[in-house]
């Protein structure tokens, strides 16, 4: 995203490269993007179940199936998937330019709106009057149907934004002197079809006679044109006049705006917070909450104390193996940062020939000689990582959580990477976010500790139950893939 319009209250992509911007416009506004997306979801959702009733009637060779039988239902159906992504506010258009996201919200959305109804078919018994190849048929031609309509969606709006195809509004730009020459907030509003009629700057100096002919002259212009509505831009320093000026603006029968800058812009994106009748800001998350602490903790113990007593076998076989091939004990200990910097021994199979502990580690690296023969194939499959399952019983470790590091690189990080403490505000993990995006493996660089963190960090600023079974999930695909893996 271009750097300029992170600094205002505006998430757009940047523009793509094309041969012009179109003077032709969609008859569409950017705002009505929404509302297009929830008619689009009622009607596919309804079509999917008429076409299911039809495709069910070709294969029974029967002219007499009963379309408004299921037309109910269809509907319920409709109304309840609409409210659970209207709820998450999923059809924002700067979320539906996100597919992935899209794809397995609507995913989850679809399954649990058909639970529920099955849940409902069999508490009254309603089995008999639904036929079963009419509602397979619905569920997975109605999850097709949602997808292509995401996926038509999020290149419409990418192109729509990148030319400028929206339909404009005709509005009045008012900023302070800091903003005057500022291209920022005047491309973002052109990229959302915003036609800025006129530009008016508040002067500094003499504020308050100056300003109250300023606004004067907006309202005048705003009387007499075809304005829609006031865009009002201004660095924090100006704020203590906004009240005044807003006082005045309060004549005229349309829309206020305003739209912050700087740093004020990246506050108000935090989640907002009530105490009492007072309200904050949350500028940093915490650890996890209570309840979501108790949970994850549940998980670790029940996962974690299954896995062992089902891998069992293997872990002795393992042992005997490392200790037929290369002398040594069978387990390596190491010190390593876990959660709010404390210090604890983590446990993996022993894959090397030494055992380096102290200020200077050397990193793994790819035909590193210190790797026995055995240590070769625990690394690439992550077998070595097995004994961790200990850890995570203990309570040192989670199932998921950013990768601990040694503490010598972890002092080397520390000074390299600024925001790299932030990411012992949970416990550390037996794989994580950053694992699934292939991240694994040295960290030569400080650019590959950086792109390592930034994960990290998304995952502790996003954590779910969800997402920790997502991670859970696709560890095993990352490690057949073997990226970065020696």
């Amino acid at each position: 995203m271009n750097p300029a319009k992170q600094q205002i209250g505006l998430e757009l992509p940047d523009r793509v490269a094309v041969r012009g911007l179109s003077d032709r416009k969609w008859p569409i506004r950017y705002d009505a993007i929404e509302r297009l997306a929830i008619v689009l979801d009622f009607v596919s959702i309804v079509s999917a179940a008429a076409l299911s009733v039809w495709l069910f009637g070709l294969k029974s060779s029967s002219s007499g199936f009963d379309l408004g039988k299921y037309l109910g239902p269809a509907v319920l159906v409709s109304v309840l998937f609409v409210s659970v992504m209207k709820l998450r506010e999923l059809y924002k258009p700067t979320d539906l330019l996100n597919f992935k996201s899209q794809f397995w919200a609507t995913f989850l959305a679809w399954l649990g709106v058909f639970f529920f109804l099955a849940a409902t078919v069999s508490t009254f018994a309603l089995e008999q009057h639904i036929a079963h190849d009419i509602v397979i048929s619905f569920l997975l031609i109605g999850f097709t149907i949602l997808t292509v309509n995401r996926w038509m969606l999020k290149d419409i709006i990418r192109r729509g934004l990148a030319e400028r195809r929206f339909a404009g509004r005709n509005v009045v730009l008012l900023t302070d002197q800091s903003q005057k020459n500022d291209p920022a907030i005047v491309d973002a509003l052109a990229d959302l079809g915003f036609a800025i009629e006129q530009h008016f700057v508040l002067s500094p100096s003499d504020k308050t006679r100056n300003h109250d002919k300023t606004i004067a002259r907006i309202i005048e212009y705003t009387r007499s044109s075809d304005i829609e509505e006031i865009v009002v831009g201004a660095d924090p320093n100006f704020w203590p006049e906004l009240n005044d000026i807003l006082a005045q603006l309060r004549v005229l029968p349309i829309p206020v705006n305003f739209v912050p800058t700087g740093i004020t812009s990246k506050i108000l994106r935090q989640p907002i917070r009530e105490f009492g009748s007072a309200i904050c800001i949350e500028l940093q998350r915490g650890p996890l909450t209570s309840t979501d602490l108790i949970l994850k903790r549940g998980i670790d113990v029940v996962v974690s104390g299954l896995a062992l007593f089902a891998l069992l076998p293997l872990l002795a076989i393992v042992a005997v193996a490392i200790k037929l091939d290369s002398p040594g004990p069978v387990l390596f200990r190491q010190q390593r940062c876990g959660f709010n910097g404390r210090r604890f021994a983590i446990r993996k199979f022993r894959t090397m020939s030494v055992l380096e502990e102290g200020p200077t580690i050397v990193q793994a690296q790819f035909a590193d000689k210190r790797v026995t023969r055995l240590g070769t194939w625990l690394r690439r499959t992550s077998i070595d990582e097995l004994p961790q399952l200990l850890n995570v019983l203990d309570g040192t470790m989670s199932l998921v959580g950013p990768r601990p590091h040694a503490v010598a690189h972890d002092n080397q990080f520390d000074q390299a990477v600024s925001n790299y403490a932030f990411r012992r505000r949970v416990k550390p993990g037996l794989t994580g976010w950053a694992q699934i995006k292939g991240c694994r493996g040295p960290t030569p660089t400080s650019a590959a500790v950086e792109e390592r963190v930034s994960y990290d960090l998304w995952y502790i600023e996003n954590w779910s139950f969800l997402l920790d079974l997502v991670i859970l999930m696709k560890t095993p695909l990352e490690i057949l893939r073997g990226r970065n893996a020696y």
